[in-house]
């Protein structure tokens, strides 16, 4: 079944790339936005309960949902934290103007950065390996943010920014407010990570994968939207971030 949710993402997933890249996407068909973010999301989960076991790794998942949707909605009606934009009608169900879906929105992106930043720190131990993690993990998920706000934005609408910044018009409070987050979520990991399970490396690899195909996604859509420097920027800085992932993991197994 776990699979099943695995092989039916990469098949949306592929739907999803040729709708969005040539503009196919009719409006009766916006919910497969919602059920692409759910699913995304569910593979995040998954990757989580393979981590730290089934009760340990839903309610980690249940946190990051909860906590990010609420977050956001401040964010919504105040401002605070990212700064000043509201959502379009076309993004999902909404809890108090904040749409569901953006909570796992985020659950797969703690898991992508998680992962990633797992796999460059393996082979460190003690005080050095926690700080290094928390710090490579929050600047991963801002790098998955530097092409999906862009692309959000300018190309698909999905959110409005009241604000403006340097990057494409989006305020930098917007960035740090992702680190800070991002941050924070992390450090709930070490809550459970006493009693880390062994990961599936299956798990592993696709939540690596994951990473990788969000921003390959994105970037599609960046260059067809003609935001050409997201896409330059973020898959450089992809490029970068697999290669230590790889580099390390490799001289860990040696």
């Amino acid at each position: 079944m776990l699979t099943g949710i695995f092989r039916f993402f990469i098949v949306w997933y592929i739907c999803g790339i040729i709708l969005l890249t040539f503009d196919w996407l009719p409006p009766w068909l916006e919910w497969a936005n919602s059920v692409f973010l759910i699913t995304a999301g569910l593979i995040g989960g998954i990757y989580f309960t393979q981590l730290y076991g089934v009760i340990k790794g839903i309610t980690y998942s249940f946190l990051i949902i909860v906590v990010s949707i609420y977050v956001e909605h401040l964010g919504v009606e105040t401002g605070f934290l990212f700064g000043e934009y509201r959502y379009n009608e076309n993004f999902g169900l909404k809890i108090a103007d904040t749409p569901l879906t953006i909570g796992f929105a985020w659950l797969l992106i703690i898991g992508c950065s998680h992962e990633i930043a797992r796999g460059i720190t393996v082979s460190l131990n003690g005080w050095l390996k926690g700080i290094t993690f928390l710090i490579l993990a929050s600047l991963l998920a801002v790098t998955m943010d530097l092409i999906l706000d862009p692309v959000a934005y300018h190309v698909q609408e999905y959110w409005l920014w009241e604000g403006s910044g340097v990057y494409y018009d989006i305020p930098f409070t917007n960035f740090a407010g992702w680190f800070i987050l991002a941050f924070i979520f992390h450090v709930l990991h070490f809550v459970f990570y006493q009693h880390l399970s062994t990961t599936s490396p299956v798990w592993q690899k696709r939540m690596a994968f994951m990473f990788g195909a969000i921003i390959f996604m994105f970037s599609i859509l960046a260059i067809t939207g003609g935001i050409y420097g997201a896409a330059i920027l973020v898959i450089v800085l992809a490029l970068i971030w697999y290669a230590l992932y790889y580099w390390r993991l490799h001289d860990a197994k040696s």
